[in-house]
C-alpha cells in the first residue's frame, strides 16, 4: 500500500479519468447549450468533480471546478440572453455554490482518506517491527540457553574436582559463578516463556492444587537466596495459628513459579535483617495469597506498571530484574481465572496478592 493517496494516484495511469471526465463534460456542455438558459443541467458537474476528487490530484479537481463554474454561469449569455430572469440567475448561482461545495467535500474526503492511510501504514509498521523484535529476541533467548547450560555443567564439573583438586577459596568463586549463570539462564527461560504464551496462550495442565504446599516448597527452594540477602522468609495461615490446606484447581508447576517469583521479588526489595512473609487466607469461595515485604514500598507512579512486560520502575526499590517476572506472574494467575494486584503495606513495605477460585481437595 502507498504512503499516501496522492502517491497511489500517481501510480495509475490517469489519462483514461480525463477522457472520461472530458467526454462527460462535452455531453453536459451540449445538455447545456442545446435548451434554455432557465434549464440547468450544471447540476451534473458534481459528478465529475467527485470523480476527479478520487482519481486526480487537487491541482485538477480545483482545474475541473473552475472549467464547471465557469461553463455553468456562461449559458447565461451563450447561445442568447433572449428568456434571461432573476430566477434564472438564482438557480445557476445555487448551482454554482454547490460546485464548490462539492468541491471543498471532495477535497476533505481526500484528506481523510490519507489519514486513514497514513496511519495504517505506521500502525502496519508498528506491528512488523513488533514481530521482528520478538522474532529476534525470541530467536536468541534460545540460542543462549545451549551455551549457558554447558557452561553450568562444566563449572560444576570443576566443583566435584573432576578436573584436579578445587580448595575451599576455589569453590566459592565457583559456587558465585555458577549461581550467577543459574539467574542468567532463568530469565533467558522467563523470557521465553512470556513470548511463547503472549504467541500461543499458556497451556494449562489442570489438577487439585494445594496453595498451603507450593508455598512451603518455594521457602525452602529460596532459602539460600534469601540467607545470602540476611532476609528471614515466614509462613503465616493468617487468623489461624494451625496449618491449613488451600485448595484450587490449577496447574502446579506454573503455580509454584508464581510462588517463587513474588517470593524472589520480595527478597530482592526486602532490607537486610528484615523479613519477607507469604500469608495464606483461606475463604469459602476464594483462595488470597499474599506476599509482604519491608522495603520502600512502591510509588504511586509505578503501581498501574507493575504487572506489565519489562517494567522495572524508577523507584528507589534496590534490585532491577528483567522486568519479566512480574508479568509472567501476571500471565499465569489470569489463565486461571484469578487477580492478581500489589499495593503499599503500612507503615512500610509492599504487599504482592492473588485470588484464585476455590475448589475441593482430591
Amino acid at each position: 500500500m502507498s504512503r499516501n493517496l496522492s502517491t497511489l494516484s500517481a501510480m495509475i495511469d490517469r489519462r483514461p479519468i480525463r477522457w472520461l471526465i472530458a467526454i462527460l463534460f462535452a455531453i453536459v456542455l451540449l445538455l447545456e447549450y442545446v435548451t434554455p438558459a432557465e434549464y440547468v443541467f450544471g447540476y451534473l458537474y458534481i459528478g465529475l468533480i467527485v470523480l476527479a476528487g478520487f482519481h486526480l490530484s487537487r491541482k485538477e479537481i480545483l482545474q475541473t471546478t473552475i472549467v464547471a463554474v465557469i461553463l455553468t454561469l456562461s449559458n447565461l449569455w451563450f447561445p442568447s440572453t433572449d428568456g434571461i430572469t432573476m430566477a434564472t440567475i438564482a438557480n445557476r448561482a445555487i448551482t454554482v455554490l454547490a460546485l464548490i461545495v462539492t468541491a471543498i467535500l471532495s477535497d476533505r474526503n481526500r484528506h481523510y482518506q490519507e489519514a486513514i492511510i497514513q496511519q495504517q501504514n505506521r500502525l502496519q509498521a508498528q506491528e512488523q517491527l513488533a514481530r521482528l523484535r520478538e522474532d529476534f529476541v525470541s530467536t536468541l533467548t534460545h540460542d543462549l540457553k545451549t551455551p549457558l547450560l554447558g557452561a553450568i555443567e562444566t563449572l560444576k564439573a570443576f566443583q566435584h574436582s573432576e578436573f584436579g583438586v578445587v580448595n575451599s577459596t576455589q569453590q566459592t568463586i565457583l559456587e558465585m559463578i555458577t549461581r550467577s549463570h543459574q539467574t542468567t539462564l532463568q530469565m533467558v527461560e522467563m523470557m521465553l516463556d512470556v513470548y511463547r504464551n503472549d504467541a500461543e496462550g499458556l497451556q494449562l495442565h489442570l489438577e487439585p492444587v494445594n496453595l498451603a504446599i507450593l508455598a512451603e516448597d518455594a521457602i525452602t527452594t529460596l532459602q539460600n537466596l534469601a540467607a545470602t540477602r540476611r532476609v528471614h522468609l515466614t509462613l503465616n495461615y493468617g487468623d489461624s495459628d494451625f496449618r491449613r490446606s488451600l485448595w484450587v484447581t490449577g496447574d502446579g508447576l506454573q503455580l509454584q513459579r508464581v510462588f517463587a517469583n513474588l517470593l524472589t521479588n520480595g527478597i530482592n526489595h526486602a532490607p537486610r535483617g528484615s523479613k519477607v512473609e507469604i500469608i495464606l487466607e483461606s475463604h469459602v469461595s476464594h483462595q488470597i495469597v499474599k506476599v509482604t515485604d519491608t522495603g520502600s514500598g512502591i510509588t504511586p507512579e509505578e503501581l498501574p506498571y507493575l504487572f506489565e512486560r519489562f517494567y522495572q520502575g524508577d523507584g528507589d526499590r534496590q534490585a532491577k530484574g528483567s522486568g519479566l517476572g512480574l508479568y509472567l506472574t501476571r500471565q499465569i494467575i489470569e489463565a486461571h481465572s484469578g487477580t492478581i494486584w500489589a499495593e503499599n503495606r503500612l507503615p512500610h513495605g509492599a504487599i504482592f496478592g492473588f485470588r484464585l477460585p476455590a475448589s475441593v481437595g482430591p
